[in-house]
């Protein structure tokens, strides 16, 4: 016996009430959807249906397996559906959220790229440190660079990013050279900021983290300006690579506390909650994470 096709016209038979109607509907003949049915209800051990010369009803087991059916076949629908998106053209309308500096820096010449690749994609990109609910603002993806995720977020972590402690080599002159973590509460330390608030720095691997609330001289919602107040003397910063590589290349800032390292910053792909991911989604996240995980 095909399960499958048995579960569907037993679903059939359910929803229009009677085997003549079904077999009529599905041009097979009576005897035919009876017989499936009763082969399904032998399969399974139990009465699924109650007939009389009036009317069919399911029984309690019927109702629960009727409900259980829908949940397969739309499975199954919804499988066949995603390989048949997948043989088409990429086409349709991708709203992202992108954290700035990060984005600006490496996902904007990567998007481009995957915007000339599938030219009827429509990438909406919106460039933003803030915080957004991505159901109420419609948006299908947001890429978040963070040590902290809402319990509550669908994601997908794709990449990670070293974080250092630096500063300008003139600052360290004046001010002496921190040893442990524990120096810092003496030096002017330059702070991130997210939602109106000073984030804590963190020390050592991640889950064992040692979190430090230190008062900033200056602080800022973005790690660029950050970086470059570091680069001028102003103070000690913490900022992961991809903003302070070419600072430190230049030597106009020096990663200090080397043996106190902090720990990666999670690069996550996170995706709304109410809603199945989109094929056209599904393959930008993918090729975006292999292209993360190449660097």
């Amino acid at each position: 016996m095909d399960r499958l096709a048995a579960m569907q016209l037993f679903v059939r038979v359910a929803e229009l009430g009677s085997f003549a109607a079904a077999a009529q509907q599905l041009n097979v003949a009576r005897s035919v959807v009876t017989r499936q049915v009763a082969a399904l209800e032998e399969h399974l051990g139990a009465k699924l249906m109650a007939r009389s010369t009036r009317r069919l009803t399911l029984t309690s087991a019927g109702s629960a397996y009727l409900e259980k059916c829908r949940v397969i076949l739309n499975l199954v629908d919804a499988a066949e559906a995603g390989v048949a998106e997948e043989r088409q053209a990429l086409r349709g309308p991708i709203r992202l959220s992108l954290p700035l500096s990060y984005g600006l820096k490496k996902l904007a010449p990567w998007l481009l790229a995957f915007a000339r690749r599938y030219p009827e994609v429509a990438l909406d990109m919106d460039y933003s440190d803030r915080r957004i609910n991505l159901i109420e603002d419609g948006v299908d993806v947001a890429i978040r660079i963070t040590h902290r995720l809402a319990g509550q977020d669908v994601v997908r972590r794709i990449g990670s990013e070293r974080m250092r402690v630096v500063a300008a080599p003139e600052y360290l002159a004046r001010h002496g050279r921190p040893q442990k973590p524990e120096d810092l509460p003496g030096h002017q330390c330059l702070g991130y900021t997210s939602g109106g608030s000073l984030l804590p720095w963190q020390f050592g691997e991640a889950g064992k983290a040692r979190t430090l609330a230190l008062p900033a001289t200056l602080s800022a919602s973005n790690g660029d300006v950050l970086a470059e107040a570091a680069a001028q003397g102003l103070g000690i910063t913490c900022q992961p690579d991809f903003i302070i590589a070419d600072l430190l290349a230049s030597g106009r800032l020096e990663e200090i506390l080397v043996d106190h390292p902090v720990p990666l910053l999670g690069i996550y792909a996170v995706f709304p909650s109410n809603r199945q991911v989109p094929h056209r989604v599904r393959v930008l996240v993918d090729e975006l994470a292999g292209w993360v995980g190449e660097r």
